[in-house]
């Protein structure tokens, strides 16, 4: 299995980075083919130019930048990401690679009338999420999840139709101690030990 591990935190020593070796550690153990993609560490520009923006409908992106991510897209089976909850949602770095990647003729391709979708992610077979949240679970909920329905709802649906999906969140991350921490990358490895 071809895992495309995307992380995205920009504090080096974050709990997230704990996370993120763990699962990269895990996947590897099991003998996944495992590529680790670090949004901040490489600076990726989430930020959609007017121009990429006016031919979104049209074509793939032209920014050279964004070739290696296309690259991991077509190659992954599978997709892990690994991010902090802020706000609710999706890190905007996180939610510019959706926008900027996740692009026409690379993630899909759109109907030449009215009609249906076409995905080109069929080939995603199973879709992850682990983050963190300084909520606690319950307000998670009422405010509706807009992360965790933005991957497993929304670009769930771009990917193989049977795609296996799992979501782990370390609920009240602000008041957490050492013992929640080492409870919830348990829980991450028998999660990820059953990917």
């Amino acid at each position: 299995m071809r895992v495309l591990v995307v992380y995205c935190h920009p504090v080096p020593v974050s709990f997230c980075a704990a996370i993120r070796d763990m699962a990269v550690e895990v996947l590897k153990g099991r003998g996944w083919d495992v590529r680790l993609l670090d949004l901040y560490a490489e600076n990726f520009d989430p930020v959609m130019s007017r121009e990429e923006r006016r031919f979104y409908n049209d074509r793939a992106p032209g920014d050279p930048a964004l070739q290696p991510h296309f690259e991991h897209l077509k190659w992954a089976q599978a997709i892990l990401f690994i991010y902090p909850t802020w706000w609710y949602g999706l890190p905007a770095m996180l939610k510019g690679w959706f926008d900027r990647v996740w692009a026409t003729d690379i993630a899909f391709q759109l109907p030449a009338g009215k009609g249906r979708i076409k995905s080109l992610m069929t080939h995603v077979t199973k879709v992850g999420v682990i983050t963190t949240c300084g909520a606690p679970t319950w307000w998670s909920v009422v405010v509706g999840q807009p992360g965790r329905k933005t991957i497993l709802r929304g670009m769930r649906a771009l990917c193989a139709t049977r795609c296996k999906t799992f979501f782990l969140a370390h609920y009240l991350m602000d008041s957490s101690t050492p013992k929640s921490r080492a409870a919830f990358l348990g829980k991450v490895r028998a999660r990820l030990e059953r990917f």
